[in-house]
């Protein structure tokens, strides 16, 4: 791909088109492995599905952060407790991965319980947008965030919910209902939000934050966040699987997912890579350098709704699926609104980064360099 640098308008189109097509492998994948037997497909049951996948996600993320040795940050502020001495930032970085931990299984767990697929994804993107507006809003108001939400990110904000209304609502099969008829659905659905909420503003807090002579190092905190979020995740999941048969009916559903797996589970550990890979442009698109939280979640969610309907034609004309229907399309319309929005504000963001020296280089030679 073209070179290009940290923070310029370059590196975030190069980080949602990996993220997009990183995102529709995925999903297509998804849809494949647990579809019905009755029509040729694997029909992976539901509970193998999430156990083998969240294991091939965890597994990509260590492996790439052990090898790059990602987690090691450089901090202005280190702690010492005892012998041991950390950068300040793993007190809130950890925390981040924890609810990371959270987030991975309840979005599928919500994908299980809901009778529509659609809705769940409609539900964790929507909210993720109106989150990240929220947290711009706090952090404005503690003094941690000095820039101001261009007018075309409210805009691009206000389109983006009408897309995900209108396939919630007028879409049938998106059974928008159907949430709140389901008590655990309801609980694993605020688990989902409250983890995301405080995921979403610990790295604007990070990105916010960082003083005169100390890098955003994204990486860094990636690689953090992954190594609490894993470790959590297996955990929690041995555990579960220790807890003796009978304990409920989820519970025992877990304990047949993983002990009587399908011959299909290595491409499902396959399939939770992909997986683990999307996870790396998701981060690095939420805490894109420079930007609002408005903009940078706008432009994750966006990315991920554009991939979902384009997963589902895929899915139509591969594999028999049905193909999106008339609200999808004006759903699309809307998002691309959006996305117009987004792009009269990037121009914006980025001219008045290169003024103050936070984009430099050979793609932008004109931006002085920061001391």
């Amino acid at each position: 791909m073209f070179k290009t640098n940290e923070g310029s308008t370059g590196r975030l189109v190069q980080l949602c088109l990996a993220y997009l097509l990183t995102y529709v492998v995925y999903s297509v994948a998804t849809k494949y492995y647990t579809g019905p037997a009755a029509r040729g497909l694997p029909g992976v049951d539901n509970w193998e599905f999430l156990v083998y996948s969240t294991l091939g996600g965890s597994l990509v993320c260590l492996a790439v952060v052990s090898a790059f040795r990602w987690a090691r940050m450089e901090s202005a502020n280190m702690i010492a407790w005892g012998p041991v001495r950390f950068p300040a930032e793993y007190l809130y970085i950890i925390p981040s991965g924890i609810c990371t931990a959270v987030v991975i299984p309840t979005t599928t767990l919500l994908y299980m319980l809901l009778r529509s697929v659609m809705v769940a994804m409609l539900i964790m993107r929507g909210s993720v947008i109106i989150f990240s507006r929220i947290i711009d809003a706090i952090q404005i108001r503690q003094g941690i965030l000095h820039k101001k939400v261009y007018w075309e990110e409210e805009v691009a904000v206000l389109f983006a919910i009408a897309a995900v209304g209108l396939q919630m609502f007028f879409v049938k099969e998106a059974g928008g209902s159907d949430l709140v008829k389901n008590t655990l659905a309801m609980l694993v659905l605020g688990s989902y939000l409250l983890a995301y909420f405080i995921r979403i503003y610990i790295m604007n807090y990070y990105k916010n934050t960082r003083g005169k002579g100390c890098r955003q190092d994204n990486k860094a905190f990636f690689g953090v966040e992954q190594l609490a979020a894993s470790a959590t995740i297996l955990l929690a999941l041995a555990a579960l699987l220790l807890l003796p048969a009978g304990s409920g009916k989820v519970l025992d559903s877990l304990h047949r997912g993983y002990l009587a797996a399908s011959a299909h589970w290595p491409m499902v550990v396959a399939s939770g890579g992909v997986f683990g890979v999307v996870a790396f442009f998701s981060v690095f698109i939420f805490m894109f350098k420079g930007r609002t939280a408005t903009f940078a979640g706008l432009s994750n969610r966006l990315t991920s709704l554009v991939a979902g309907t384009l997963a589902t034609l895929l899915f139509a004309l591969f594999f028999g699926g049905k193909y999106p229907q008339a609200g999808d399309w004006v759903a699309l319309v809307f998002i691309f609104a959006a996305v117009a929005f987004m792009t009269r504000a990037e121009s914006k963001r980025a001219a008045e980064l290169k003024r103050e020296g936070d984009i430099c280089g050979p793609e932008n030679p004109a931006a002085p360099a920061k001391a």
